[in-house]
């Protein structure tokens, strides 16, 4: 069973920075595109960064200059350095996996909160 595990969660005043990070385990990690999404409270979950498996990334407008998403095949991670964090970001983070047109895996969700 593939498994996603994400940490680096919490809470953080507006303007400051947080890493979260994904470690995979039992997956071909090298492989896949590895994204992160977030879901607020009432809205759908969104992508918010991608990566290939060629390591090119790819990030939603509302992050662009303010996220750098970036992985290690060696370490099988994929983390999200957030700075600049606006209480828009506030949202549960979740780490995916995705590679062809296979069922993505998804890890458990990491809480995200930006209030002073």
């Amino acid at each position: 069973q593939v498994q996603l595990v994400e940490s680096g969660g919490g809470l953080v005043q507006p303007g400051g920075s947080l890493r979260l990070s994904c470690t995979a385990s039992r997956i071909s990690f090298s492989i896949y595109t590895m994204s992160w999404y977030r879901q607020a409270p009432g809205k759908q979950r969104e992508l918010v960064a991608a990566i290939t498996s060629g390591g090119g990334p790819n990030y939603a407008d509302s992050v662009k200059g303010r996220f750098t998403i970036s992985r290690d095949n060696a370490k099988n991670t994929v983390d999200l350095q957030m700075n600049s964090l606006k209480p828009e970001d506030t949202a549960v983070y979740y780490c995916n996996a995705r590679w062809a047109r296979a069922d993505p895996w998804w890890g458990q969700g990491t809480q995200v909160t930006v209030s002073s």
